[in-house]
Order: structure tokens, then sequence, then C-alpha cells
């Protein structure tokens, strides 16, 4: 099946920075479904030019948590296909070429803004009111200048030339037609002092080359769509179709966020959710059946049913009681009796985990029952977590939460989240906030994670737990004290920037 009279061929392209978000696997998921439904193709899409944040580690979990959801990808990175290499940092060469083939076109130029004079900028532009941006000072130096600095070693980025005046007119597969003031919007950088591209350089060069046909990402790509329609202008190329997906969202109305949200791929798998019940759930937030009462379906039933005009203009709510009600179904109607035990075995006493475990409980319990409870917060989503709990009689529950939110803070400067990370991290968070690491930190953080004050070792059990869980009971336990608001946020960052962290406790009667 054709669309059009080209075969279809959508990507995704995530940043290899953190954990697997379930954006990326929402995105994942539609341009699976475009692709299979017309006979296409759909290619992952490594960008990694990000250097500092990049990392190995975070790619191969891209892949796992893709495979995880039953998604096949035709090109990649460790897959190949005729329009590789598939990883960005492997194709600087190229953005540096289609760069300098802008600048000798007069579609770019070359912008020595120090970081004083951007800041100089932004001041000036805030004191008058204005929108703060860039003030296109070195858009038009003379080749004789340009050379000058060049000579001189002056460093530069690349920066692409915006109409002054008019509107960008595109049409959105979901949004319809859609206009932008170019006022509004700046001479972007595409390519970094250290010769890296930017996403919009290294987003449309990739998608021309690898002959993407469909745009298929999250809503809040609209705003640079302009730059991109620009950038396939200027160098007479024909645009893909772009279709804006809307964002999923919390339960607030606003953007999914990990700072209130597990959004990982990987919290959703270890909390025991199947992975079809997943997919089907994420199907739901972009798409619309109206007209059809079953909502529990197949990836595939939605391959063979797809329809472009059915997506959704709006975001939906990440609802988790609709997705554990979804994840229900499934249990019931798809995974026979014979084999439930087996899924449960799998999923939360494997023989890896089970190796782990073991040795922290063999010489705390009496009896086999006792086992279950002392580790039953390792097989738990709900480990009844109360202020009482979280809050040791010496701190406000303010103060409680506030140091559990720095200390989860600190967590994710790591990319390792074992034994000895938590171990150091929690003797620093005791230092830094001036409290007693046993008698104060140690309780709130057990309480975090197991629901109570006992139990096996605690860091090796944030090990073997994983950064996945933990990191969700953190959010979860911040959010019974009542979460952070903006005040306190910024409380934060300012005892951040002074490194006085003492001054955030409000302590309770006797002195800690």
């Amino acid at each position: 099946m054709m669309y059009g009279m080209k075969k279809v061929r959508t990507r995704i392209a995530p940043s290899p920075t953190g954990d697997p978000h379930v954006g990326t696997a929402y995105m994942a998921i539609y341009n699976y479904l475009f692709a299979k439904h017309f006979g296409g193709d759909f290619l992952l899409r490594v960008e990694d030019t990000d250097q500092s944040r990049s990392a190995p580690e975070y790619e191969a979990n891209i892949y796992k948590a893709i495979e995880w959801l039953g998604i096949d990808w035709d090109e990649g990175p460790n897959r190949g296909g005729p329009f590789g290499p598939y990883r960005q940092s492997e194709r600087t060469e190229i953005y540096r070429e289609f760069a300098e083939k802008l600048i000798k076109e007069g579609h770019a130029y070359r912008c020595f803004a120090t970081a004083q004079e951007l800041e100089e900028m932004r001041l000036v532009l805030r004191q008058q009111g204005k929108r703060q941006g860039y003030d296109r000072r070195y858009r038009n130096l003379s080749e004789a200048e340009v050379k000058k600095r060049l000579d001189e070693g002056q460093p530069y980025v690349v920066r692409l030339k915006i109409p002054l005046t008019g509107n960008c007119e595109f049409n959105d597969g979901i949004k319809g037609p859609i206009s932008f003031p170019w006022q509004d919007v700046d001479d972007q950088i595409l390519l970094k002092s250290d010769g890296f591209p930017t996403y919009h350089l290294a987003n449309v060069v990739d998608d021309h080359l690898m002959e993407i046909t469909h745009v298929i990402r999250g809503e809040e790509w609209i705003s640079s769509t302009p730059k991109h329609v620009h950038l396939y202008n200027c160098f007479g190329w024909e645009a893909p179709e772009f279709y804006h997906m809307p964002l999923l969202l919390g339960s607030d109305g606003k953007k999914l966020s990990k700072r209130k949200n597990p959004t990982s791929v990987f919290y959703y798998r270890d909390s025991g959710f199947l992975k079809d019940a997943f997919v089907n759930f994420l199907t739901l937030m972009g798409y619309s059946r109206e007209g059809e009462e079953n909502e529990v379906y197949s990836l595939e039933t939605l391959i063979k049913e797809f329809d472009p005009a059915r997506l959704r203009k709006s975001g939906a709510i990440f609802d988790v009681r609709k997705l554990e009600w979804l994840n229900q179904q499934y249990l019931i109607n798809n995974i026979p009796q014979e084999r439930l035990w087996d899924e449960i075995k799998g999923w939360a006493f494997s023989d890896e985990k089970m190796r782990k475990l073991i040795p922290l409980v063999q010489s705390r319990i009496k009896t086999f029952p006792e086992f279950f409870e002392l580790c039953d917060f390792m097989f738990r989503t709900n480990i009844g977590l109360s202020e009482e709990l979280l809050t040791p009689k010496s701190l406000t529950v303010e103060s409680s939460a506030l140091l559990l939110q720095q200390m989860l803070a600190d967590f994710e400067a790591f990319t390792d989240w074992d034994r000895e990370m938590f171990e150091s991290t929690s003797k620093s968070i005791a230092e830094r906030f001036g409290v007693n690491h046993k008698k104060v930190v140690m309780p709130i953080f057990f309480a975090t994670i197991t629901g109570k004050h006992t139990g096996p070792p605690l860091f090796d059990s944030c090990a073997i737990l994983g950064r996945d869980i933990v990191r969700a009971r953190f959010l979860a336990a911040i959010n019974i004290l009542g979460g952070i608001s903006h005040k306190n946020q910024k409380r934060l960052e300012e005892a951040r920037a002074r490194n006085d962290f003492a001054s955030l406790i409000a302590k309770k009667g006797a002195t800690v």
C-alpha cells in the first residue's frame, strides 16, 4: 500500500541522554503504525550530538525499551541500512558541508557573539519589554570583516538567516493550516562552536537524505517547524508532511513531567505491566476510535484499521488507573491460568534478582514467611507511605520534602545508581543539610523505599530495585509530603547556588 506516489518512510530520533521516556515510546508507536499501515519503512536514528550528556548505556536502553514494546525498526545504528550511518555523531562532516553551502549561498552566516554579548542583549531587550533573543548584530558583516575574525581565531556559530517580514505558512496533518510571523522566529543556530550541529540542521539534513516522507512528532515542535520549513526552502528540497501529535498530559493537565510522574518505560515494565497492555494504552492517548466500543485491541488490529484522519488534536491524560484496568483485561483474557505463575515468576522472582536479594535476608529471617514480611516492598507498588513515616520527630513535613527533593536531584547526577552511590549521596545530604545521617536521613530514606523503618540493607535494596522504581518512590514520598511548591523550588535553587542547604531545615523541638 502506498501513501500518494512515494513509499512511506517514518522515523524516531531519540537522544541517548537519559532513561527511555514514555514520550519516546508514544512517538515510536505512532511512527511504526503509520509506516506499517501504508507498507513503508520505520527508521531509528540516534541524535547523540550532545556529547556531554550522551552515553552508550543510554543508547542501549533505547533499543531495549522499543524492543520491549514489540516494535521492530527496519533501519538503525544496530541494524544498518542504505542511508547510514544512523548516529548523528558519525555524520558531523555531512552537516558541516551543508552549513558551508548555506553560508556560500547567503542563507546563513557566521556569528561571533560572545556569552557576555548574548547576556547583554537579553538584559537590554528585557528592559525594553521586547521578546528576548539574539539581535542579529553579526548578520551582515562584510566578507573582509569575517575573514579578519577567522584569521584571529575567534570562535563562532553558524546561524540561519530567517526572513525579517511576512509569515511562514505550512500545513499540519493533524492541526491543519498553521501560520507563524517571521518576526517571532530567531536566527537559529545551526552549527555550534564545537562543530556539532544543533537539532534543527541535523534533523532536516538527515530527514532529506534518509528520504523521510512523514515527520510525526510531539506538538512541542510546532514552534520549530518554521525554521525547518525555511531550511528545506533554502536547500531547494521538498519538505516531508508534518504531523504534530498531542502531548501526554499528567493529572494536572500539564505536559507529563518526570519531576512529578514516573516517565521511564522501564518503570512500567518493572512495575508488572504487560507490554501489550502498555502499547494499547499509549495508542488510546493519540487516536480516536469513535464508534468502536472495544478499547482493548492489538497493535496488529490498529495497523490494519489505521486512519491518519483519526489522530487526536488535543492531549490525553496519562491515567495510570486506565492502564491498570487495561492490564487487568489482558491478564484475564490473554494469559491462560497455567501460564500466569510463569509470568509472575519471570517478573518478580527471576534467578538473577533472587541471587542479589537472598544474601541480604538469609541472616535476618527465622522462617520462610518472614522473607515476605521483610521484603514485601520489593514486590509492591503501594508501600503505604504516610507523613508520619516520612517525617522524623525533629523536622517539619516541608523540611523532609525539601531533603528528599535534593537527594533525588543528587541521584540524577549519576549514571550508575549502585550501592556506593546511594550510601555516599545520603551521607553527603546529611552533611550539607546539617542533620544527623543515622537519626534523620536514614529513617526518611528507609521509609521512602520500604514503607517502614526496618528491612534488609537499604543501599543494596535500592540497587536491586533500580533507578526507575527508586525514582518513582521518591516522587511518591514527596507528593505525600505535599509536593514542592514554586516558592520552595526557588528556595532549593537558591540554596544550591549558595551551597547552603542547612537554612532550608526547620526543626521541631530538640536539636538534631
